[in-house]
């Protein structure tokens, strides 16, 4: 009886060990991004909405456009998963992959006017 159990767990160490280093070494494709929250004034372009916060950085945003149309030139805060720049769906500007992209859940109306920027 005692050889059996040694066999089976002797068996299934294997396994275990290749599962146990699956779930550590797992993709960061596969992970959620993080949710973040960002301040800024609103600016629209052509076909394109951006944030930029108070120390110039620049959003570049993706989600509902009637959210983000009605907010444009105010300072708002949004919610978000931020991610890098990826194929843009307009024709006439490349996309920038070094510029942060905000994937919009929830947009927060903060003023009417922007802070000035650095």
């Amino acid at each position: 009886m005692k050889s059996l159990l040694l066999a089976l767990a002797l068996l299934s160490a294997p396994a275990l060990l290749a599962q146990q280093q699956e779930s550590q070494s797992g993709s960061p494709t596969d992970r959620p991004l993080p949710q973040q929250t960002v301040q800024g004034c609103l600016q629209a372009g052509d076909h394109q909405f951006t944030l930029t916060d108070s120390s110039g950085t620049t959003y570049q945003l993706q989600g509902d456009a009637a959210k983000l149309r009605e907010h444009v030139g105010h300072e708002i805060q949004i919610a978000g998963t931020v991610g890098r720049a990826s194929a843009s769906s307009s024709k006439s500007t490349p996309p920038d992959d070094s510029q942060a992209t905000v994937q919009v859940l929830d947009v927060k109306y903060l003023s009417s006017t922007c802070k000035s920027s650095k």
